[in-house]
């Protein structure tokens, strides 16, 4: 296997193992998650949750440093915004009104298998 590759497949188990993570979390914090990488012509959500009567659309992001910023700072309002409407589309093919909120959950693995969880709620 290339180099390349190996790193590629070494960042998607990573970015795997962290939304397992967030998905675990989140469930702890009395959400109900309802789907995970759901995806359409427009984009992808990496997890729908309800909490309540609201439902959120969270954007996962996990690294294994922070040499180029904290993991919640890679989700801009571009980005919120898209993922706002996201779940707005989930919500309508489904029949369903409740309220958007989108949170963001960042993740960042150390050495020695120690994780580093920042929940950022209703972010859009």
């Amino acid at each position: 296997m290339r180099a390349r590759s190996r790193s590629a497949a070494r960042r998607q188990a990573l970015g795997r193992r962290g939304e397992e993570i967030a998905a675990d979390y989140l469930t702890r914090m009395g959400m109900l998650v309802l789907d995970r990488n759901w995806r359409c012509r427009d984009g992808e959500v990496d997890i729908i949750a309800r909490h309540g009567d609201t439902l959120v659309v969270a954007e996962v992001k996990t690294r294994s440093g922070d040499r180029f910023g904290g993991p919640t700072e890679a989700v801009d309002e571009t980005r919120c915004a898209r993922l706002h409407g996201l779940g707005r589309r989930w919500a309508r093919a489904r029949g369903c009104s409740a309220r958007v909120r989108v949170d963001v959950v960042g993740i960042l693995a150390r050495p020695g298998g120690r994780w580093f969880l920042r929940h950022r709620r209703g972010v859009a």
